[in-house]
């Protein structure tokens, strides 16, 4: 029914106004009891990683859901853990639209949101009058806001590590997005160290919750070991792999003109063999949740196969439709 009806409807849409139609729905009241009946059967074996149980492998990656707004409606797809920001300590609108742009023939999208959030404060005020199961986890996905110069982004992601931590089964450090300027130099091994450092002594002082650092797929094989040797390092918990691509391969000419970062089918070679870099590179002893171009199951098996223990859904979502969800979970 998604793929011969509702897609081509939402397709005639703008892809930020189609989304957010699609958050209006997914927030009706009736939404997860109806969601649940059509979606949420899924069986699968619980999955452990840093130090947390869930469900199943399958989560909701950052970006869909960046205000924790619809939560209760998005657990009844099935999904074994859900991400919720990139959340900023202040309020921001992120970037002028348009700003998301869908390439159907090559199951593609690229956007350049740039963090638009109500802010930190508002998410915790959803989070105290959520429903989510119990068994699903949550991620709170956190990033330096755009008027925070680079050089005091540890001030944003301490101070945002301290506000969520207790509402959070984990926090996602987000320092790869395209679309906050000078956010991806954080990625280099000096800055990342110290970043990751700040992090962990305010999780030393406060509470302890599982970190993990979401990296871009642009990196360099050196660029990648040196994150890990920062990750290892601070003691951070585990890594996502990966956020969204500058890289423009795959995509029509006009692609080029566009900012941004790609995500979908194009990306999903790239993020499986970073997935496949970093278990070797770590001896499969540092956590992967896979996120990247999984529009299949097929594609899920293969980040499994590369050495994820999780992975995570966005824009497979958009052109596959709910039901993706189930289906990869039931296909581990």
């Amino acid at each position: 029914m998604y793929a011969a009806f509702l897609r081509p409807l939402l397709f005639q849409l703008d892809p930020e106004r189609a989304h957010q139609l699609t958050l209006q729905a997914l927030s009706l009241p009736l939404a997860p009891a109806v969601l649940s009946l059509l979606f949420g059967s899924v069986k699968s074996q619980p999955v452990e990683a840093f130090g947390l149980q869930f469900p199943n492998r399958v989560g909701l990656a950052a970006g869909y859901d960046k205000n924790g707004a619809v939560l209760a409606g998005l657990s009844a797809l099935g999904f074994g853990h859900i991400e919720c920001g990139t959340v900023t300590r202040l309020p921001q609108q992120g970037n002028p639209k348009p700003r998301v742009h869908r390439f159907p023939n090559e199951r593609a999208v690229i956007n350049s949101l740039g963090f638009p959030n109500d802010g930190v404060d508002a998410l915790l005020d959803r989070l105290a009058h959520t429903y989510l199961p119990k068994d699903v986890r949550l991620g709170i996905n956190i990033g330096k806001g755009k008027d925070t110069p680079v050089e005091r982004a540890a001030e944003d992601y301490c101070a945002l590590y301290e506000r969520t931590h207790a509402r959070a089964d984990y926090i996602a450090i987000n320092i790869s997005s395209p679309n906050t300027a000078n956010l991806r130099s954080l990625q280099s091994r000096a800055a990342l160290v110290e970043l990751l450092g700040a992090v962990a002594e305010t999780r030393r002082r406060t509470a302890h919750k599982p970190i993990l650092v979401k990296i871009a797929p642009d990196l360099s094989v050196e660029e990648i070991d040196d994150v890990l040797d920062a990750i290892a390092q601070t003691g951070m918990d585990g890594i996502i792999a990966t956020n969204t691509t500058l890289r423009r391969d795959g995509l029509p000419s006009t692609a080029a003109e566009l900012r941004g970062g790609a995500s979908g089918a194009v990306l999903t070679e790239r993020s499986t063999e970073i997935i496949r870099h970093i278990a070797r590179a770590t001896s499969g002893r540092l956590p992967i949740i896979g996120v990247g171009g999984i529009m299949s199951p097929d594609d899920a098996r293969a980040k499994f196969d590369a050495g994820a223990v999780l992975v995570q859904l966005y824009t497979g979502l958009i052109y596959a439709g709910p039901g993706l969800v189930g289906r990869v979970a039931q296909s581990e």
